[in-house]
């Protein structure tokens, strides 16, 4: 492991003919975080986690699941972790659910039968069931269990609560909250649904076309994203700096503008330009997260 990151790439970067997939991708998912990675549809998310589980290879970089070259080491790497991809393939679409979960079982050591189990009840899973004729979100709950059953020390998240209903959302979240109490892991996450993610993430990395625009802990993102009450004079412009953060004059007196920079030097600058900072009040993590996104778009 490097630098006490349990998942690294380096210079990752993937192109499908002509189309930009991933652009030296720098990931850190340090030991025992909940990494989020948001993007709008297309950013490389699905095509990050793929290729960490060598189910794509990168044209260029290279990637480390706990210091393994998931390439060179790929059956070591891929021992380490538990896979829910977005659209999950189990292959063996003729078995039994119960027969799947015994045959997956029989590839980890580390496999926890009386776990498993209990998340297959917590799950709702009828084991009874052909894996063919799973409704989308009852494949979806299988499949974390798959993921979750031997208790990898890296779980790799490809919009895990994508199918279910809101009821299972819910438990699922919880489920995840307990497997993080009661095993070491680390989790990266992919998901249009941060918001569901608001007690467990704790760091977040932003894509956008194939890039990896931010990546850094939740506080320290909340610390640089923030909305700003502000009390402008009449005729006020903008300095370039400041509407590259994000600041829109429009005539008014008074403004709240969601801003993205050091919080200490944007009222400084907002000061010397004239205005009057009255009030800057924190984002929930998704509307931080989403604000950044825009914010790198709007650059």
């Amino acid at each position: 492991m490097s630098g006490g990151n349990a998942v690294t790439t380096h210079g990752i970067s993937k192109r499908y003919g002509r189309e930009t997939a991933l652009d030296g991708v720098n990931l850190r998912v340090p030991e025992g975080a909940v990494y989020v990675l948001v993007g709008a549809n297309g950013a490389g998310k699905s095509t990050t986690l793929k290729v960490l589980m060598n189910l794509e290879r990168a044209d260029a970089g290279t990637a480390e699941i706990h210091g393994l070259d998931t390439v060179r080491r790929g059956p070591e790497a891929r021992a380490q972790v538990g896979y829910v991809p977005e659209r999950p393939d189990h292959g063996y679409r003729w078995m039994m659910c119960r027969g799947l979960l015994k045959h997956v079982a029989a590839y980890y050591p580390t496999w926890d039968h009386p776990y498993a189990d209990r998340l297959s009840l917590a799950f709702g899973l009828r084991l009874d069931r052909q894996v063919a004729t799973l409704s989308k979100g009852e494949s979806r709950r299988l499949q974390l269990v798959l993921a979750l059953g031997h208790r990898p020390p890296v779980l790799l998240l490809d919009e895990p609560t994508d199918g279910l209903d809101p009821v299972v959302r819910s438990r699922t979240l919880s489920l995840l909250a307990e497997h993080l109490a009661d095993t070491p892991t680390t989790i990266l996450i992919s998901t249009h649904h941060i918001h569901e993610l608001e007690s467990l993430a704790d760091h977040v990395g932003v894509l956008r076309d194939g890039r990896l625009v931010a990546q850094m802990s939740r506080d320290e993102l909340q610390r640089t994203v923030g909305r700003y009450r502000v009390e402008i004079p009449m005729g006020w412009q903008a300095t370039r700096e400041l509407q590259v953060a994000g600041v829109r004059a429009n005539g008014v007196r008074e403004a709240q503008w969601t801003l993205v920079g050091d919080q200490r030097e944007l009222i400084d600058r907002l000061t010397l330009a004239g205005a009057h900072v009255r009030e800057v009040q924190p984002l929930a993590l998704a509307d931080a997260a989403l604000a950044f996104l825009e914010h790198e778009v709007t650059r």
